[in-house]
C-alpha cells in the first residue's frame, strides 16, 4: 500500500510518519499493492485530528479522529479503519483477497466489539433530477431541511450530491472515473 502523509499548520516528526506506516501496515495483508492510504493531519489550537483514507479497488474508506494528543488521534482513526473494514466484510469479500481478510478479521476480532449490524432499505424514494447549479442545489437542499441533495450538474452534466458538513458549511461530491 502506497501511504501519503501530509501535515497541516504543523511539521510532522520523522517518527510520527514511521508509526502511521507501521500502524497501517497492518492492512497490507487485506488492500493490494495498488491501494493508495492518505493520512492528513491537522492542528487548530489543542486539537489534532488525524484522517486517514484508504482507496482501493473503487473503494474508499475514511476515518477522523481529534485528540490533543497526535499519536492518540492515530491510534483511533486506525481502530475506526478496523471496524469498518469488519463491519464491511460481505462486501469485500467479493473486491479483495478474503483468506487475508479473514486471517485479519481473525486478529482484530474483540469480545467487547458491537455485533455486526444487517443493512436493511426501509424506504425508497424516486425523483426528478433536474439539472442545475451547485447555489441552486444548496438553496434547494436548505429549504428541504435536508442534509443532503442529489442533482444533476448543469455545467458537467454529471450527477452530483451536495451536502451540510458539521461544522456548517458544505460539501460537493462528485463521480470520478476509477484509473
Amino acid at each position: 500500500m502506497k501511504v501519503t502523509i501530509t501535515g497541516r499548520k504543523v511539521n510532522l516528526r520523522e517518527n510520527f510518519k514511521e508509526l502511521a506506516v507501521k500502524k497501517l501496515s497492518r492492512f497490507d495483508r487485506i488492500f493490494d499493492e495498488n491501494a493508495a492510504a492518505k493520512v492528513v493531519v491537522t492542528v487548530e489550537r489543542n486539537r489534532q485530528t488525524v484522517e486517514i483514507t484508504i482507496k482501493s479497488n473503487g473503494m474508499i474508506f475514511r476515518g477522523e479522529a481529534t485528540d490533543p494528543e497526535m499519536n492518540n488521534a492515530l491510534d483511533q482513526v486506525v481502530s475506526t479503519l478496523g471496524r469498518q473494514i469488519r463491519k464491511n466484510k460481505a462486501k469485500l469479500d467479493k473486491q479483495i483477497h478474503s483468506v487475508a481478510l479473514d486471517q485479519y478479521l481473525q486478529e482484530y476480532v474483540n469480545a467487547n466489539e458491537e455485533p455486526e449490524e444487517d443493512y436493511k432499505v426501509v424506504r425508497t424514494k424516486h425523483f426528478i433530477v433536474k439539472p442545475m447549479s451547485v447555489e441552486e442545489a444548496i438553496l434547494q437542499m436548505n429549504m428541504l431541511e435536508h442534509q443532503f441533495f442529489m442533482f444533476r450538474n448543469v455545467e458537467t452534466e454529471e450527477i452530483n450530491v451536495v451536502y451540510r458538513r458539521k461544522a456548517g458549511n458544505y460539501g460537493l461530491l462528485e463521480p470520478e472515473d476509477n484509473d
